[in-house]
């Protein structure tokens, strides 16, 4: 009998669990591209150990996701981390996308963090600055949800934890992220399309993660670092290379935030 994905993310949070001597988790975080050396400032690793090895885990496929979890103490708290996801276009299907925010749902956290690098729409976004996902318009034509699993979206991306985030950096932007299937970038007139749909952001990633988690009950704080101008709106071409260089460049800035931010969820 083929196992539904609840019972997949269970079977991976039991094993979690024993890998790490953690019974539960109250923070999840998906460290996009540009994201990792973030990790460092959020505590003391406790255990870190390669996805791959527990159940429905798949290894990475993409530069810049090292596809590794860590374990992380901080005070009272415990926090799970992954450094990497599965995207959409990898092939594997939605269900491997969301695995990680399910599994970590499973654990225990009632707050997921998802961050991703993005393209952006919105020229009043420097490169190199974080926005803070107000909502998002999910192109990619997918759900991570079957069945009748009608799931308000409404308010996807907690206005809690947005005001908390506030609290913390009362001038960060917020913005609407698009995504796209990938593994492309967009074309121009793509990019001016979401512009008319009223996207500030444009990526590959996150939504599916998002809905997932809402479906499951947990709170989302959604986070983006503008790593390029989005296609035709500079005139160069694009490069993922340039997505992780500008994450290198910005490690320290908005690895302080987040940090700064998660210390208060």
């Amino acid at each position: 009998m083929t196992r539904t994905p609840q019972a997949a993310a269970e079977q991976a949070a039991n094993e979690l669990r024993e890998r790490t001597g953690v019974d539960g988790y109250d923070i999840a975080l998906v460290m996009g591209s540009g994201w990792a050396p973030a990790a460092d400032l959020l505590g003391d690793a406790k255990h870190e150990l390669p996805s791959s090895e527990l159940s429905g885990f798949l290894k990475p496929a993409v530069d810049g996701h090292s596809g590794t979890i860590r374990s992380i103490g901080d005070g009272d708290r415990n926090i799970l981390a992954f450094l990497g996801r599965t995207h959409l276009y990898e092939g594997h299907g939605t269900d491997a996308v969301v695995h990680g925010v399910r599994t970590a749902v499973a654990a225990g956290a009632r707050t997921i963090v998802l961050t991703n690098a993005a393209g952006g729409i919105n020229t009043d976004y420097a490169v190199g600055s974080p926005v803070m996902l107000s909502d998002h318009i999910n192109m990619t034509a997918k759900s991570p949800l079957s069945g009748a699993d009608f799931v308000d979206l409404s308010q996807t991306y907690s206005p809690e934890l947005r005001a908390i985030a506030h609290d913390v950096v009362p001038d960060l932007r917020e913005g609407v992220y698009a995504a796209m299937p990938g593994p492309h970038f967009e074309t121009p007139a793509e990019v001016r399309m979401l512009r008319a749909l009223g996207a500030d952001l444009v990526g590959m990633s996150t939504v599916l993660e998002a809905i997932a988690a809402r479906a499951a009950g947990a709170q989302v704080l959604g986070m983006s670092l503008v790593t390029n101008i989005a296609a035709g709106l500079k005139g160069a071409n694009l490069d993922h290379q340039e997505v992780l260089a500008t994450g290198r460049d910005s490690a320290e800035t908005v690895g302080r935030l987040l940090a700064d931010v998660v210390a208060k969820l």
